[in-house]
């Protein structure tokens, strides 16, 4: 997997999650001033008064995202200046509403689906690389990375947070997730990745939905902020094109880079800031060969099905027909060719033995 802008009181990470988190920095402060209190007693050599915690804080077409909603609270309550917080984590919290043209739940929505990321409540490993996922796919075990901005003409720079920052930024427990990815090695060890994978569905849940969809929610706003990264025109994109970069980005995350052709076009460098709005709402051509460009690519042909709905995206045309959107891309999107080796060699030893013997036929009607 794998974007970043959410502000606590300000994003849209659930309520409940903002509890939870309250109730964790409670309770580290609370056990800093019982401290402080103790040593205050010793040194003036009278009784301190008991320290009183206070109590948890009571708990289609693509739809456009609607500004009125950035008061919504996000994850983690509080300020930006706080000492827990990774300059990456306050950067995914600062994120609002209104810096997306379109809906940030309907990507969740869509994410969730079995024909995208799908939805697993359990720790498992990736089919290529064995590496823990959780939730819609999102990565448990990636460390804070370097991912430096090599297109001169765009001053927005990339974010790659560890596993453990987002897990920070959903509002959830840092002690749980080294709890998940314990009972993952231990799992992976005694199944292997191939056993590993053929229990996913019988997995007793980790997490709560609550929490998958904090993630998920964290994932997709890194997502948004790097592909303002890629690319340099994203705040002139419609609704579904944004999407369509989101989801690239979060379903390639820094391999999105291998996809020169895709970049350069979605690059445009001789329109002025005019022509560029005018190429993104109505040059049908041009979006057309944004869309080949992916088309072509072996991401689109391993992952036909979900390739072809997102590449859809990228039609200027999307928001007034998405099924002809999809079926212009789905009737050219052809899936990849599996190679069988087995197969293969069976066809061999059977042209083999079929031409032996309609060599022999042949020799025996010569004799005759």
């Amino acid at each position: 997997m794998h974007g970043d802008n959410n502000r606590f009181y300000e994003s849209g990470l659930s309520e409940n999650v903002k509890n939870r988190s309250h109730r964790y920095f409670v309770a580290i402060l609370g056990a800093a001033a019982v401290l402080s209190g103790g040593l205050r007693g010793l040194a003036q050599d009278q009784p301190s008064n008991p320290v009183q915690v206070p109590a948890p804080v009571p708990t289609t077409p693509i739809p456009v995202a609607d500004p009125s909603t950035d008061s919504q609270a996000a994850a983690v309550p509080v300020t930006s200046d706080h000492p827990f917080l990774s300059p990456a984590v306050d950067t995914l919290l600062s994120f609002k509403h209104s810096d997306v043209k379109f809906d940030v739940e309907h990507l969740m929505d869509i994410l969730r689906d079995k024909r995208h990321e799908g939805w697993v409540l359990a720790a498992y490993p990736d089919p290529k690389t064995a590496q823990p996922l959780i939730g819609a796919g999102l990565s448990l075990d990636l460390p804070a990375r370097e991912h430096p901005q090599r297109d001169p003409l765009n001053l927005h720079p990339f974010l790659e947070p560890s596993s453990a920052e987002l897990w920070q930024a959903a509002g959830l427990d840092p002690a749980k997730l080294q709890q998940i990815l314990g009972e993952f090695t231990e799992r992976l060890t005694a199944w292997d990745k191939t056993g590993f994978r053929r229990q996913i569905w019988n997995l007793e849940p980790q997490i709560t939905d609550e929490d998958a969809n904090a993630l998920l929610r964290v994932g997709i706003i890194q997502s948004i902020y790097n592909a303002k990264a890629y690319c340099r025109n994203f705040d002139r994109l419609s609704a579904s094109q944004q999407m369509a970069m989101t989801q690239l980005v979060y379903q390639m995350g820094v391999n999105l880079e291998e996809f020169s052709t895709f970049l350069d076009l979605i690059n445009r460098r001789s329109e002025s800031p005019a022509e560029l709005e005018v190429v993104a709402k109505a040059d049908a051509a041009y979006w057309r060969s944004v869309q080949m460009s992916l088309v072509q690519s072996q991401w689109a042909r391993l992952y036909r099905a979900r390739a072809t709905a997102v590449i859809a995206m990228l039609d200027p045309s999307y928001m007034k027909n998405p099924t002809r959107a999809e079926h212009s891309i789905g009737v050219i999107l052809r899936p990849a060719r599996v190679r069988r080796a087995h197969s293969t060699v069976r066809n061999a030893a059977y042209t083999k033995h079929h031409a032996s013997a309609a060599h022999r036929r042949t020799a025996r009607t010569r004799k005759n």
